[in-house]
């Protein structure tokens, strides 16, 4: 009979091992229920936070008045069976049974030794308990009682379903947790109080509670003197008469504003070393929700140029700089930051690389560091684009085997630049008005758009002059599914054929450009009403 149950037990066991169907589900219920990052948690947080605080009013009110019918329904049934579904959901998820019975069964026959009952369930009760004994899972439970309305009692424990919110609420965690890592501190100081409120709790019984005051008539009326004074909060209601009392409370009440302080200390320290922790989470939460992101990785003098050209451009960016002075300068400047790390593939990974990230611009000064950078955006990401900056022509090689899909190198730009001022200043003058925009013209991209005017058409059927742009070149994808990479017409043909995906770089007044954008995306428009 053992080992007809044993068989169907191990039969069992290696079934919901090998279940996806079981398997989704457990991993839907323990992401719900635990995992933060899980996109549907939020909405399960504030369901339980709402059926909470409904649940709480309720009972509170139901103290002095009786509420109505429906709501002690509602209280007594869908509240409880929610509160005990979620508490047995969570005890099921937080360990998997069968896999004690699986490990178990595969000692016994590894060790060719009869398969121990009392060995699984021990292991199994005991990784139970060890949820069960947890204060959120008492809480949980405790949470419960107050249903019961036949046992009055139970009323008290209303304030536990308060406590509960604690668990759907991360800013009140992040404060439990920071306080935690003080824990030593908090405890040194309570002991500290405890023992000092207790020696001037009996003094003060000694010299006042010898029918000296008539407020102090138990050692428990000096015990509550001596917390009021020494929390600073001085009722008035219990004084001293003596002079030897009066010293005391001189004593207590300047150790209540020492241990304050030092309490405050304590806090305050805990917070500051935790704020960059905190604002780095809040940062990732942020982005995590965001699509075609820019990373700026650096944020010295080209960083800082492109990380501003971007935002006034209406483009995401997140700036990653290790650096914690340029992490401070970015965010005056009104920068998204995160303060990390850009060669290490855990930075990027938390990003959600390759679903959130459009572009990734390497700008730092070390040209080394860049390198490794654009590796480890190429290995997570094959077709994310990438632009790294270097300041040698090796430098650049090594980049281009790494990954970089375009390469800066500013001291070749401002000796280019150098040299056409020398021999064409007039040039020069109108080249840097147009890049700085210091005039109203200016070099612009425009993508064909499928549908529009220009897809399908050539550069001859369309007037640029008349409407004031100048054609300069077209950049063709070198294939359908590489939009990234493309090959260039300078100066293109009227006979050259457009079609979608294609870039134009134009040249025009900003007034010109907009409104060549905005007659293709009407074009656009008016093909999808048509069709």
């Amino acid at each position: 009979m053992k080992q007809l149950i044993v068989r169907y037990l191990v039969s069992f066991s290696y079934f919901l091992e090998s279940a996806p169907y079981y398997k989704r589900t457990k991993r839907f219920f323990n992401n719900l229920l635990n995992n933060d990052d899980y996109k549907y948690k939020k909405y399960f947080d504030i369901f339980m936070v709402f059926v909470i605080l409904s649940s709480v009013i309720i009972l509170v009110v139901d103290v002095r008045e009786h509420v109505a019918y429906w709501l002690e329904w509602y209280d007594f049934y869908v509240v409880t069976i929610i509160f005990i579904v979620e508490y047995l959901l969570r005890l099921w998820v937080h360990s998997d049974m069968h896999k004690v019975i699986i490990a178990q069964y595969e000692e016994s026959e590894f060790f060719e030794k009869p398969f121990s009952f009392r060995k699984v369930i021990s292991e199994i009760a005991s990784q139970k308990w060890e949820y069960m004994t947890s204060i959120p899972a008492i809480i949980d439970l405790i949470a419960i009682l107050p249903s019961y309305r036949e046992i009055r009692v139970l009323r008290v424990f209303v304030l536990f379903r308060a406590f509960k919110m604690l668990r759907y609420s991360k800013s009140l965690l992040q404060f439990f947790e920071i306080l935690r890592n003080k824990k030593i501190e908090l405890y040194a100081l309570f002991l500290l109080l405890s023992f000092f409120t207790l020696i001037a709790s009996m003094m003060i019984y000694v010299f006042e509670g010898a029918g000296q005051n008539q407020n102090i008539q138990s050692l428990f009326d000096a015990i509550y003197w001596a917390v009021v004074t020494v929390t600073t909060v001085g009722y008035g209601d219990i004084t001293p008469v003596t002079t030897e009392g009066r010293f005391i409370s001189i004593l207590v009440i300047i150790t209540g504003l020492g241990a304050i302080t030092f309490l405050t200390s304590i806090i305050v320290s805990a917070f500051g070393e935790k704020l960059p922790e905190i604002k780095q989470t809040r940062v990732l939460n942020q982005v995590a929700k965001t699509k075609d992101l820019n990373l700026v990785c650096g944020y010295g003098k080209i960083g800082q140029i492109v990380s501003n050209k971007l935002r006034k451009q209406g483009e995401r960016v997140l700036v990653i700089e290790n650096d914690a002075s340029k992490v401070q300068k970015a965010e005056l400047d009104g920068h998204r930051v995160l303060h990390a790390d850009a060669t290490k593939s855990d930075t990027l990974l938390k990003l959600k690389f390759c679903e959130s990230v459009k572009s990734v611009i390497a700008v730092t000064h070390n040209d080394i560091i860049n390198v490794f950078i654009t590796i480890n955006a190429r290995s997570l990401c094959s077709t994310v684009e990438i632009i790294a900056r270097c300041s040698e022509k090796s430098v650049a090689t090594k980049l281009k085997l790494a990954g970089a899909n375009h390469l800066i190198m500013p001291e070749e730009i401002a000796g280019m630049l150098g040299a056409v001022y020398i021999g064409q200043p007039v040039a020069f003058d109108a080249l840097q008005a147009i890049l700085t925009r210091k005039k109203s013209a200016r070099i612009d991209e425009v993508e064909v758009k499928r549908g529009s005017f220009l897809d399908g058409a050539k550069v001859g059927d369309f007037d640029f002059g008349a409407s004031r742009l100048v054609l300069l070149a077209v950049l063709k994808p070198l294939s359908p599914n590489e939009k990234m990479s493309h090959y260039v017409i300078f100066n293109p043909p009227e006979d050259t054929e457009l079609h979608a995906h294609d870039i134009l770089v134009v040249m025009g007044y900003n007034v010109s450009i907009a409104d060549f954008k905005g007659r293709m995306e009407q074009s656009v428009r008016y093909k999808k009403r048509a069709s």
